[in-house]
């Protein structure tokens, strides 16, 4: 009879204990700082060859109507320094994930569609998914049709953001990167 009240017992308890709060979290991957480094300055590196295939626009300083709207940029209240990176990088990532996400849209969309650039389409990708795999996928966001004759200047401006972008991207992982 004893083991059957063993039995009983262990059967009943856990219907007395209260169910768990929540799961306990699996650490996912960890961001491939070297990797994302070797990616950044490659994708640096590819936009700072392109040629301007349309001379008189190498000439003209481009700025935006609305820098609230476009594009994403890393900002000191993205936490990027040196300092918090050591100890948080979660807010950086995430900024650094959205504009991977908003130049890699802005490149598969009718802006490009005359100039594909495989190249630096393929160095964007393999660098989103080594973000992605520790921070998930940022939506993506479709991007407004352009008029024709608007579509040159708008690949020049798109390049000259994404340069700018690369630029501050790359401190950052090489930074990440380096033996602390």
């Amino acid at each position: 009879m004893a083991p059957l009240r063993r039995l009983l017992l262990c059967l009943c308890v856990p219907l007395l204990l209260p169910p768990p709060a929540a799961p306990v979290p699996v650490p996912g991957p960890r961001t491939d700082w070297a990797a994302c480094r070797s990616l950044s300055r490659e994708l640096s590196r590819l936009v700072a060859t392109l040629k301007e295939p349309h001379r008189v626009l190498e000439e003209i300083h481009l700025s935006e109507e609305d820098p609230k709207n476009w594009p994403p940029r890393i900002r000191c209240s993205d936490a990027c320094d040196p300092s918090t990176l050591d100890t948080n990088n979660t807010r950086c990532l995430q900024r650094i994930l959205q504009g991977l996400q908003h130049y890699r849209d802005l490149l598969s969309s009718d802006i490009f569609t005359a100039r594909r650039l495989p190249q630096l389409e393929t160095t964007l990708d393999q660098l989103l998914g080594l973000v992605q795999q520790e921070h998930g996928r940022p939506p993506r966001h479709t991007m407004v049709p352009s008029m024709n004759w608007a579509q040159p200047l708008l690949q020049r401006l798109a390049l000259q953001r994404l340069q700018s972008f690369a630029a501050v991207m790359s401190r950052v992982f090489t930074h990440s990167a380096s033996p602390h």
